[in-house]
């Protein structure tokens, strides 16, 4: 019995439905939607302007400083406590919202969600580590898509609970925590991997085997047996994290040595801290244009048909016959651009229908490009690169977000109003949008001056091979 029980565990449909309900419950939040409405509203009391330059700058202030160490301790402590520690921290940001009040416990429930957000990379590496090669697509389709599936849920559930049975912020807040709840317990469940991405592998691969040596005497080959054990520990503990750090600069160098990865990282890098912080602050800028006191919302709406038609764009790109090695930059050029006609309609409508549509719009249109931009990226690394390349560009993404909440947020900053802080979104949607516009027309011009469409591929496939950079995609 014991042996079959083992023998279920260490197969890949185990630990892939633990790991799926435990994405679901993690983000079935009905509170979520109403969040900014929860923190003006009478239970918290607070004003749009502590929440927006005192109390949500702590976050990105401590995501930045937090997501390296976790990543690190992610890959060190093999995943499994590093999830049962976010799914800790988020049900204790949920606790801190329901127990406490004050701008200083607000902010150390930001504090706590940065904990819980900077584990982020732990839920997405974990499946690599304990299934085969073979599984990878399978799993990394179920894992990411049932993160949406419960976001659309979540908010379902919290708008029909508002709106329809006038359930209280409060309320929805206690079955955000019963959900996440469900979600720790599921993690505490996950079969343990026994190896991991970088470190363990690094140490592994720098272990190197002593070679014999003729000893005089047995007096001498304990003495020496002794001095290599202890020389050879001192040995691995001080060069532990110098081999690893090598390791990881090694990896970087090679996958930022093509041109077509760099270029798809620096849009990833730029367009995700933009996308962040619109996510952030869209509530607040529905606040200003519709005070949730005065009209009944449909935040929770919006988050739902937003998700949701992300999901299916993301899912067609698998089926869309599209060469996207000659025209995925043009895509990101046209698509950049709606996104910041999107906000801008946003900003100057003045109108909360609006600025749902443009929403819509604008989440939409990021989660397709970031699909096919996490396509392009993989199909030309390995898993193991393909990691890193995820963290180190979301550090990079987190690094600008946090330079652009300090200019243009934060009361040391320029502190501006939440309608101006949504024109600067939507001009460096435009920026964006223009750079890439540049890239693309310096990639097809010359293609098109040469030949048919038929032509361009073989051209653009050429260029990517000389990068030296096509491992094989993911299985």
């Amino acid at each position: 019995m014991a042996g079959c029980c083992k023998q279920y565990t260490s197969g890949w449909k185990f630990p892939t439905v633990l790991l799926c309900l435990y994405g679901l419950f993690a983000n079935l939040k009905p509170l979520d939607p109403f969040f900014i409405a929860y923190l003006v509203g009478p239970h918290h009391n607070l004003t749009t302007e502590q929440v927006t330059g005192v109390v949500f700058p702590v976050w990105t202030y401590s995501y930045l400083a937090l997501l390296v160490p976790a990543f690190l301790l992610t890959d060190y402590l093999r995943y499994k406590p590093v999830i049962i520690l976010q799914g800790l921290a988020i049900t204790t940001t949920l606790l801190l919202l329901l127990f406490t009040h004050g701008v200083p416990a607000m902010q150390a429930m930001d504090f706590v969600y940065a904990v819980c957000t900077a584990c982020d990379p732990a839920y997405y590496a974990y499946i690599y580590s304990v299934v085969g090669s073979e599984h990878y697509q399978r799993v990394t389709g179920f894992c990411r898509s049932i993160t949406l599936v419960g976001c659309t849920l979540g908010s379902v559930i919290g708008q029909m609970l508002v709106s329809l049975a006038g359930v209280s912020y409060f309320n929805l807040n206690i079955i955000s925590v019963t959900s996440t709840s469900v979600a720790l317990l599921c993690s505490l469940f996950l079969p343990m991997p026994s190896k991991s991405m970088f470190v363990h592998r690094t140490m592994a691969e720098n272990t190197i085997e002593m070679p014999p040596v003729e000893l005089e005497s047995p007096h001498s080959e304990q003495t020496q047996s002794a001095t290599g054990t202890e020389i050879e520990s001192k040995s691995t503990g001080s060069n532990k994290c110098l081999q690893v750090f090598g390791r990881l600069g090694k990896e970087m160098k090679e996958c930022y040595s093509s041109m077509k990865i760099l270029y798809w990282s620096l849009w990833w890098a730029f367009a995700t801290a933009g996308y962040t912080q619109v996510i952030n602050y869209i509530q607040l800028l529905w606040e200003h244009v519709e005070p949730s006191q005065k009209f009944s919302i449909y935040n929770g709406g919006a988050e739902a048909i937003s998700t949701f038609l992300g999901a299916i764009l993301s899912f067609s790109v698998a089926y869309v016959k599209v060469n996207w090695d000659v025209f995925g930059e043009l895509a990101l050029t046209i698509f950049s651009a709606i996104d910041a006609g999107a906000i801008f309609f946003m900003v100057y409508s003045r109108n909360i229908w609006m600025c749902y549509a443009g929403y819509i719009i604008f989440k939409s249109c990021y989660m397709l490009l970031i699909t096919i931009a996490t396509y392009q990226l993989a199909v030309n690394l390995s898993m193991e690169r393909y990691a890193l390349l995820f963290g180190f560009n979301t550090f990079v993404a987190l690094a600008l977000q946090t330079i652009l909440t300090l200019i243009v947020v934060d009361p040391r900053g320029l502190a501006l109003d939440i309608v101006t802080q949504f024109i600067v979104y939507g001009s460096c949607f435009s920026v964006i949008a223009g750079i890439i516009l540049v890239r693309s027309m310096y990639l097809l011009i010359p293609l098109y001056c040469k030949g048919p469409v038929s032509h361009l591929h073989n051209a653009v496939t050429a260029r990517t091979n000389d990068c030296g950079l096509n491992a094989p995609a993911p299985a």
